[in-house]
């Protein structure tokens, strides 16, 4: 088996829904980092582009990574995938590009995800006989189920917030401990510097949902969103974003002399309960760990993908072992944003640039997926 080393690691910085970003088609978004990771570490034609996306339903339809490469004046010959495990896109997409170059089927990849949350569009399904007389609903497609199967059971079909309201109660996670979480989050982003790793679109520098001037009294103002008298709100939720990110990873031969910021060592996925999505980190950091040769103990830094408040706690109380300090040092999705299929990548190319910094540790990246998944990849420099 080859190893796989992350030579670089771009992102544009997340866009608010309707915001900066909003006028910027996800294709090219897409097409910017890959031409980014590409140009600065003078890559010309890699074996793969692989990325991952969320939605699907909107301008990236017609396969986004095979757009992304046309659009960003790769070669005619670099093939492209799209991969779709929903908030675990990105990282999906990474974990296809490591065992692509550890087999020997490629050396060099180029692996990302892409969302507009703001692009994406409403659908119109198609009536089940011709002509109805009746007026057509049209149908969001920006986040959470739609279109259900009637045949699916309701207990799977939960909003995600009532998931993160589900986690809370099984916790005992109050109100209070989330919004202090979100505070948390917000003045760690606002103090970080994302430099290497951000690739400027258009006017916008940094991410758009750090809100440097929260405070308590202004999260505990905001009203519960998904239950009466419940305990999350939008403050203690990530919000919706646009954005990219994308990864270049390649094999010895592919190092050509250049510094690696970290290597690949194992990537693992899990499942559960649908209604406990939120906890899926859980089980595929422990597999991902165990398929390393590692434990919680052994970590320098973790990256742990902030869907809720309420979910990254209740992981961190499934996970006793680990060390809540070293758990998104930078802040999360709370404040950085959470553009779903962009997600995966972002955080572990961040993972991948702080282990580069430190010189040495090892490090872990997972995230919750909706439907009941959960993602993890283990990082050592």
């Amino acid at each position: 088996m080859n190893t796989v080393y992350i030579v670089d690691a771009v992102r544009t910085p997340f866009g608010r829904h309707g915001g900066a970003l909003a006028g910027i088609r996800p294709d090219d978004l897409a097409a910017h980092v890959v031409r980014a990771v590409a140009e600065r570490n003078d890559v010309e034609a890699p074996d793969e582009v692989i990325l991952g996306n969320a939605n699907g339903a909107g301008e990236e339809n017609r396969n986004v990574a095979r757009m992304a490469t046309l659009l960003a004046g790769l070669p005619v010959t670099t093939p492209g995938v799209t991969v779709n495990r929903l908030c675990g896109s990105g990282m999906e997409a990474v974990i296809q590009a490591y065992r692509m170059i550890a087999l020997g089927d490629a050396s060099t990849v180029i692996a990302g995800g892409v969302e507009s949350m703001t692009r994406a569009p409403w659908v119109l399904p198609k009536p089940d006989r011709a002509f109805p007389a009746g007026g057509q609903e049209l149908v969001s497609t920006t986040l959470g189920w739609r279109l259900v199967n009637p045949r699916m059971p309701a207990e799977h079909t939960v909003p995600l917030g009532e998931g993160a309201e589900l986690i809370a109660d099984r916790h005992g996670i109050a109100r209070a401990e989330q919004d202090a979480y979100a505070l948390a989050s917000h003045q760690k982003a606002a103090k970080a510097s994302f430099e290497r790793e951000i690739v400027p679109i258009g006017a916008l520098t940094r991410d758009e949902s750090i809100r440097e001037d929260t405070g308590p009294d202004q999260l505990a103002r905001l009203k519960p969103v998904f239950r009466p008298g419940g305990t999350v709100t939008a403050g203690n939720s990530s919000p919706l974003n646009d954005g990219a990110a994308a990864l270049l990873l390649t094999d010895e031969a592919g190092l050509r002399g250049r510094e690696p910021l970290a290597r690949i060592v194992a990537g693992a996925a899990s499942a559960l309960e649908p209604r406990y999505f939120g906890l899926g980190p859980v089980e595929a950091s422990r597999r991902a760990l165990a398929r390393a040769g590692k434990g919680f103990g052994d970590l320098a830094s973790a990256e742990l993908n902030e869907a809720f408040a309420a979910q990254v706690l209740g992981c961190l109380a499934e996970l006793p072992d680990l060390d809540p300090a070293i758990v998104n040092p930078d802040g999360g999705a709370i404040a950085l944003g959470h553009p779903l299929g962009a997600s995966g990548a972002r955080i572990t190319g961040t993972l991948a640039h702080r282990l580069a910094a430190a010189g040495s540790g090892t490090g872990l990246a997972s995230l919750c997926i909706g439907v009941g998944q959960g993602l993890a990849v283990v990082l050592e420099r």
